[in-house]
């Protein structure tokens, strides 16, 4: 529990009536909390655009929340990429997003903001955590150098939850998802993740009749993949279940295999050509898991298994063609 003008917090429904900020409305994640908080009720969301408001602009961020006053925030807004991006423009994934997050949460503050989720990512864990990575590992090793600048900006978040937490007593929390999928993905050849090039690139060659798709790597590697709905959902469960100072580690507790997981995707878009691997190129971090004991032992599991939730991101992925990023 926290205290709040030295009264105890307990963890309750939210009321569904009051003005709920979800910063980042338009992005993966952000967009499916939107979904998940309109579907649940909520009556009061408020969002807006990067156009309408630069988030890195202080001055600006401040009257937005003088002006709405909201009693829940949702920050999900981030400077986002791949791998190439990050390791290309580390200034800017640093620089960006501790301005966002620095502007958001002191806001949030001064205009006394009851309930805060501060979301992250799986990155900020040493390279070479234990596996599952437990939510204690945070701080205990040397990053992935590739995105150390991106997992720096996403700490400061994490320790300013808590620097919250410490100094005025209010029940911020923190979140930090695994690899996410599903509508809203970001499918550019250059700045993707894993799965949605996978679904761009099974997709055209099941259209072209490619007879041989050729992947990077052995295809050993395990990852773990969570609907982005499933994080959505996880999102407002913690809100109304979970009090506490350390990040929430959100994942599924299962991974696949590289190669699993592009015979998932090639089942999903109907590719019936041979998938071969190129074992010249790297394959990165053996495995990446999150520990999710925390998170089952508040009463949440997710609902949407892989083979279900890659299928529907296909579906997405034909239907948004012509608006979708990439």
């Amino acid at each position: 529990m926290s205290a709040i003008d030295g009264v105890d917090y307990t963890p309750g429904p939210l009321d569904r009536d009051a003005v709920t900020y979800v910063a980042g409305h338009r992005g993966l994640v952000g967009s499916a909390v939107w979904r998940r908080l309109g579907s649940a009720g909520f009556t009061r969301l408020v969002g807006r655009t990067s156009a309408e408001l630069d988030l890195k602009d202080r001055e600006g961020v401040f009257s937005f929340f003088a002006e709405t006053k909201p009693r829940y925030v949702v920050l999900a807004a981030a400077k986002v990429g791949g791998i190439l991006a990050n390791n290309t423009y580390p200034v800017d994934f640093l620089s960006d997003n501790v301005r966002i997050q620095v502007n958001v949460l002191d806001a949030a503050l001064k205009y006394e903001v009851e309930r805060v989720l501060f979301l992250g990512s799986s990155c900020i864990y040493p390279k070479f955590a234990e596996q599952p990575i437990r939510e204690d590992s945070l701080l205990t090793g040397h990053l992935e150098p590739t995105n150390d600048a991106y997992a720096i900006a996403k700490i400061a978040g994490i320790l300013h939850v808590q620097a919250v937490r410490r100094q005025y007593g209010l029940p911020w929390i923190s979140a930090m998802p695994t690899n996410l999928y599903g509508p809203g993905d970001n499918f550019d050849p250059t700045g993707s993740h894993v799965m949605p090039a996978m679904i761009r690139r099974y997709d055209q060659a099941a259209a072209e009749g490619a007879p041989v798709v050729t992947n990077w790597g052995s295809g050993s590697p395990r990852r773990e993949f969570l609907h982005v709905d499933d994080m959505a959902a996880a999102c407002l469960h913690l809100l109304e279940h979970y009090d506490g100072p350390g990040q929430v580690n959100v994942g599924t507790g299962t991974d696949v295999t590289i190669k699993e997981l592009a015979g998932i995707v090639a089942d999903a878009v109907g590719y019936r050509g041979s998938i071969e691997w190129d074992t010249s190129k790297p394959d990165g971090t053996p495995r990446k898991l999150l520990d999710v004991s925390t998170l089952k032992g508040s009463g949440w599991s997710p609902q949407i298994n892989l083979e279900d939730g890659v299928r529907a991101t296909v579906d997405w992925y034909r239907t948004h063609r012509s608006d979708r990023r990439g």
